[in-house]
């Protein structure tokens, strides 16, 4: 990853509404949500939800996908581990170890993170 596409991508996450999509969509892994439903988790109106989409896009952190006339929205697991490794590829002395998860490991993480969360969660 070069410097300033990773400078992009960090831009592009150091906005309040921007970082709050990206991390819906990121617990929304690898499936995604459809773009009228982040508006409504989030209480956006379409127009500034569609701005904030098209910023993440174009630094490749989400990924949109056409479903019919609707719009689904993934975070793009492959280039926030290229960010994440690009931001630790000096990690520890460069003798490795400690770099970012691959794509099947996060979403096993996800997977028993979400699980916890429902053995956790109060009964009603």
């Amino acid at each position: 990853m070069k410097t300033s596409d990773a400078v992009d991508s960090l831009a592009a996450l150091a906005q309040q509404t921007r970082l709050h999509i990206f991390r819906l969509l990121v617990r929304h892994a690898p499936n995604g949500l459809p773009a009228g439903t982040i508006a409504r988790r989030l209480h956006l109106p379409g127009p500034t939800l569609s701005f904030h989409l098209s910023v993440l896009a174009a630094t490749e952190l989400v990924q949109p996908h056409k479903n019919g006339r609707s719009i689904s929205y993934s975070a793009n697991l492959a280039n926030v581990n290229r960010l994440t490794s690009f931001l630790m590829e000096n990690c520890c002395g460069g003798r490795g170890g400690c770099g970012p998860l691959g794509e099947a490991e996060i979403i096993t993480q996800l997977a028993t993170v979400a699980r916890n969360k429902q053995r956790t969660a109060p009964r009603r």
